[in-house]
């Protein structure tokens, strides 16, 4: 094929053919098939029924489950995980097929990730028993692929934080903490010489398996907010299953939930969760502080876009108030890869007033900002894209 026709062949596939897209190029074989395909999804109807605002199911894929499973095993043929993932939220979104992940069959057809496993929790009150089953599978397969990502490196950067937030005052060679000892003995420093005489040696300590630090995750469960539950409650996992830290988990709507009991399993969290429904961050955070006993020992992690459907006051008092008492306080506009979301400007610029900037935050970046918090360091907020 001469690079002409690769364009020409190129082109048709972005076009989607019909008698305006002037390649006059025809399409065989897998091209074909390929362009099939994405024209169930973005073609004609289905294209017409988003610019529409409608969800019509029948648009390209038509409403019924065998129909939509033999497309998925198509566009699993064709094109990498990373785009059937794509595909597959646009059918959703595009297509109304929600109803449809409802059915057994469906869900067995998927291609498994976290913005599926957010739809699947959002309809969980709907499902039967037998889809559930299979739902959880499908909500299995995923949580145990992040725990596999993001489990080792986690408990490894706590682990490090714990260890040096025990300091010690006659340490080892190997355990000085040579920055914090300058800066201790600055007053010692010898012009003449150049150097600091170091008097008091300040040293890393060695965490023991004694509880050294607690930790709140509170976490928004506003539909707006399925990618970051998905991934604090794993990490909310990782983290009960390390001795030194004691962890909570708190989810809220209007309602407070505490699924500490749960972390064993974050499978069982998820489905403890209620996506959707409003937001009443002041009363959240009003329990969370009531379950503080060591506030210098202690984390309180906020996750949630902010918009407060509570007494806005109230929640910055309570903020300021555990702040006051020792408490290392961190706000997430997300806890997800998708960047920030969209979110109330006016209070969180309140909370970083209050020395608690708000920011989104990814899985990637997570270990280091709880280890910062652990160790009272200033927080690594990412740059604004």
């Amino acid at each position: 094929m001469t690079g002409d026709e690769e364009r020409l062949r190129r082109w048709r596939m972005v076009l989607g053919g019909g008698a305006a897209d002037g390649t006059g190029r025809a399409l065989t074989g897998t091209d074909a098939a390929m362009d099939g395909v994405l024209g169930a999804l973005y073609g004609g109807a289905a294209g017409e029924a988003d610019r529409q605002g409608r969800r019509d199911r029948s648009a390209g894929l038509g409403g019924s489950a065998p129909s939509v499973a033999r497309w998925l095993g198509d566009i699993r043929t064709y094109f990498p995980s990373s785009v059937v993932q794509v595909m597959q939220r646009d059918a959703i979104d595009r297509l109304g097929l929600s109803a449809l992940l409802m059915e057994p069959e469906m869900l067995e057809a998927v291609e498994a990730d976290v913005h599926l496993v957010g739809t699947l929790l959002s309809l969980n009150k709907a499902m039967s028993e037998t889809t559930k089953e299979t739902a959880r599978a499908v909500v299995r397969k995923v949580v145990d692929d992040l725990e596999k990502r993001l489990a080792t490196r986690t408990r490894a950067t706590l682990t490090g934080a714990l260890d040096r937030s025990a300091r010690v005052s006659r340490p080892r060679h190997r355990d000085i903490d040579w920055d914090r000892t300058i800066r201790a003995n600055l007053k010692n420093y010898l012009p003449e010489y150049r150097t600091v005489v170091p008097e008091r040696l300040v040293g890393y300590g060695r965490a023991s398996q004694a509880v050294k630090k607690e930790v709140v995750l509170c976490i928004d469960q506003s539909g707006s907010m399925a990618a970051s539950v998905v991934y604090a409650s794993v990490f909310g996992a990782v983290l009960a299953s390390m001795r030194s830290i004691a962890t909570r988990l708190v989810v809220f709507d209007t309602a407070v939930v505490d699924l500490t009991d749960q972390l064993d399993d974050p499978v069982d969290v998820l489905f403890g969760t209620q996506l959707g429904g409003g937001t009443d961050i002041n009363r959240a955070l009003a329990y969370c502080q009531s379950q503080i006993t060591r506030p210098a020992d202690t984390v309180v992690v906020l996750i949630s876009d902010l918009y407060e459907g509570g007494i806005r006051d109230e929640m910055l008092k309570r903020v300021a108030a555990m702040k006051a008492a020792g408490v290392q306080f961190v706000t997430l506009l997300a806890l997800s890869d998708e960047g920030a979301p969209a979110y109330d400007r006016e209070h969180a610029a309140a909370l970083a007033a209050l020395g608690a900037p708000a920011f989104a935050c990814t899985p990637d970046l997570f270990p280091e900002v709880m280890a910062a918090a652990l160790e009272k360091r200033p927080i690594p907020v990412p740059d604004p894209v």
